[in-house]
């Protein structure tokens, strides 16, 4: 897990850099951050769902995940953790929730996260997590100096996830196709499309009951593989 160990770092130094930058930028310069990081998170988002070649899948997938998230109530757990963290490291950032939940998107919904912690966990080079490494630390530095430290607290799903993709993958990588990276980015670009219209506060969208479509996705492309579009 270095690639995961190494990326874990970068973003943390990435992040701290970003929170004493806004602690010393004006209010208009943070702003403006918003609206470029929610703008980005929009084309970032549109282009990994454009990738999808099965349109019926990820439809159902995100219904199914949507109704699983809404019964488990993810989004009010999680700000009660964000709250409750906040408390407990006296934070004043109203936007650590969704800073946190912002950047673990950004950082983990992409193709290369996949693909690269696949490659690691098989044996092979963490050359292409090494690539991403550099790419996240340099861009918590604008998420962190834009939506606070919940930017810094992101490295724990981060860790969770990409390094247990990377340990499966030592045992079971050959049965994970092409297909479902592919619907795995696509699925995480509509949660993308989420944040982004959170961040610029267009409407409020709970995208955190909607987490479990990244599970539902590949349960369906496994059960019914040829269904759909």
């Amino acid at each position: 897990m270095t690639g995961t160990i190494v990326n874990v770092i970068a973003v943390l130094a990435g992040g701290t850099v970003g929170l004493l930058l806004n602690k010393k930028l004006p209010e208009r310069f943070i702003r403006i951050f918003f609206q470029v990081i929610g703008l980005f998170t929009l084309f970032l988002g549109f282009s990994m769902a454009m990738e999808t070649t099965h349109v019926l899948h990820l439809i159902m997938a995100l219904i199914s995940g949507a109704v699983i998230g809404e019964l488990l109530h993810l989004e009010r757990s999680m700000e009660r953790f964000g709250e409750k963290v906040k408390a407990r490291f006296r934070f004043g950032n109203e936007k650590f929730t969704e800073g946190m939940l912002t950047a673990f998107l950004l950082y983990c919904m992409g193709s290369l996260t996949i693909l690269g912690a696949i490659e690691e966990g098989m044996g092979g080079s963490p050359k292409l997590l090494l690539i991403k490494s550099l790419m996240d630390g340099v861009s918590s530095i604008a998420l962190a100096s834009g939506l606070g430290a919940g930017v810094l607290f992101s490295v724990v799903p981060l860790l969770v996830y990409q390094g247990g993709i990377t340990l499966l993958a030592s045992g079971f990588g050959e049965f994970f196709p092409e297909i479902m990276i592919t619907e795995l980015s696509a699925t995480g670009g509509i949660l993308l499309i989420g944040l982004g219209i959170n961040i610029l506060e267009i409407k409020k969208i709970n995208v955190m009951n909607m987490l479990p479509a990244l599970l539902m996705i590949v349960i369906l492309l496994w059960l019914i593989p040829d269904f759909g579009l």
